[in-house]
Order: C-alpha cells, then sequence, then structure tokens
C-alpha cells in the first residue's frame, strides 16, 4: 500500500510508527552518553589525571573514540529505521482495519465463513479431543495423589523399621555387655570358690595327716619304729606320699 494509506490506518489506530522509532533512536543515545561519561570517570579515578595536563588529553581521547563509536552506531541505527518503518509497520495489500468509530453493526462480515461445515466439524473434533484431554489430566492427577500417598505412607514404615532396628541394636548391645560382664563376675567367682574349696581340702588332709601322725607316735612313743606294726607303717608312708 502507499504510505498515505498506511499513514492513515496507524492513525485511526491511534499509532505513530516514526514516533516509536525516534523513541528508541533517544534512547539509544541516552544509553551512549551514559556509558562514555561513566567510561570518563572511572579512567580519571584509574590514571589520576583529574587536575593535571593529561586531563585534557584523556578527554581528547574519549571524544575520538565516542565519534568512531558513534559513526558505526548511527550507520546502523539508520539501516534498523530503514527496515522497521518497511517491514515491521508496513501493511500488505489486502489488509483491511476497522474504523474504531463504526459501530458494531456497520463493521462488515463473511456470512459464507461464519458457516462453514468444515470449521464446524473440526470445531467439535477439537472440542472432544480437549474433553478426552481433560479427563486423562484428571485420571493423571489422581494416580499422582495416590502415588504421593503411596511414599508418604512408604517413608513412614522405612522410618519406622528403622527405629525399631535402632532400638533393637542398642537393645543387642547392651544385653551382650551384660551378659560379658555377668560372664566375667560369674568366672571371678567361680575362681575364688574354686581357690577356696581347694583350700579347704588341703587344710582338711593336712588335718588327718596330723592326725594320724600323733596317733602313730603315741602309739609307738617309747617303743621305736622298731616296734611299729608293718601296716601302721604303710599307711604313714601312703599318707606322706598323698601329700
Amino acid at each position: 500500500m502507499e504510505g498515505s494509506e498506511s499513514g492513515g490506518i496507524f492513525e485511526s489506530l491511534n499509532l505513530n510508527p516514526q514516533l516509536f522509532v525516534n523513541e528508541v533512536l533517544n534512547s539509544v543515545d541516552d544509553l551512549v552518553d551514559g556509558a562514555f561519561d561513566y567510561f570518563h570517570q572511572e579512567a580519571s579515578k584509574l590514571l589520576k589525571t583529574e587536575g593535571t595536563d593529561r586531563s585534557e588529553e584523556l578527554t581528547k581521547g574519549i571524544v575520538y573514540i565516542r565519534s568512531m563509536v558513534q559513526s558505526v552506531l548511527d550507520k546502523r541505527l539508520d539501516m534498523w529505521e530503514k527496515y522497521c518503518l518497511r517491514h515491521c509497520f508496513g501493511i500488505p495489500e489486502g489488509i483491511r482495519f476497522p474504523d474504531p468509530n463504526a459501530s458494531q453493526h456497520e463493521i462488515p462480515m463473511d456470512e459464507d465463513a461464519l458457516r462453514s461445515p468444515e470449521l464446524d466439524t473440526e470445531l467439535d473434533s477439537l472440542r472432544v479431543k480437549l474433553a478426552k484431554v481433560g479427563e486423562e489430566s484428571e485420571e493423571l492427577q489422581q494416580e499422582l495423589r495416590a502415588l504421593e500417598r503411596q511414599t508418604a505412607l512408604g517413608n513412614q514404615i522405612s522410618g519406622s523399621v528403622n527405629e525399631v532396628l535402632q532400638l533393637y541394636e542398642n537393645s543387642a548391645n547392651t544385653t551382650y555387655q551384660e551378659v560379658q560382664k555377668a560372664a566375667s563376675q560369674l568366672r571371678t567367682k567361680l575362681e575364688k570358690l574354686k581357690s577356696k574349696r581347694m583350700e579347704e581340702m588341703l587344710h582338711s588332709r593336712m588335718e588327718t595327716i596330723s592326725n594320724q601322725d600323733q596317733n602313730f607316735f603315741a602309739n609307738n612313743v617309747g617303743k621305736g619304729l622298731s616296734s611299729a606294726k608293718l601296716e601302721d607303717l604303710q599307711e604313714f608312708a601312703a599318707s606322706m606320699m598323698d601329700v
């Protein structure tokens, strides 16, 4: 379409493509100004040129760099502006926009397009598919909730089992220590009892031997061993060997 026709369409929609482009270009200029001002400040701090002769040289260098950058940027933005106005805001032929001031009854409508059987069939098919998808989605949501409940229950059971196992391990360890302690105490008591029994047996044997010796010598006192009986001598010798 002609530029005048496009302009009329945009005006009817309260749009201005050139104003939009100008605002973008102004925003870019503001960004560039801010960037180079910041660059100048940081360079002055880093090189410590403030209040010296090198400050003027730094300013000239930054101006030179900016002119180079600005030249390339202006060319790029000019190309962007032309492309934007020609393609982004260009209205193809055959496209008509309704008059915003016209009422709804004044807008022409294509009755044939609104009564297309194929379109109605396709819409019905899409409605059926959408309903099936909704049902499947609900079933999946239910399965997901059931799975979440099972997972929570499994985690709870696992935690309970771990707690019981921990208690069992602690109890088994305590029981083993108690049994080991009791066995050690029992062993000590048995050893003491054995020693006591041995002492009592030895003491009893010694008393028996002592009594036999006393009887033997009492019976043969004043007579000498030559007068002792053979049985008494054998019994005395046997008792001495037992010791």
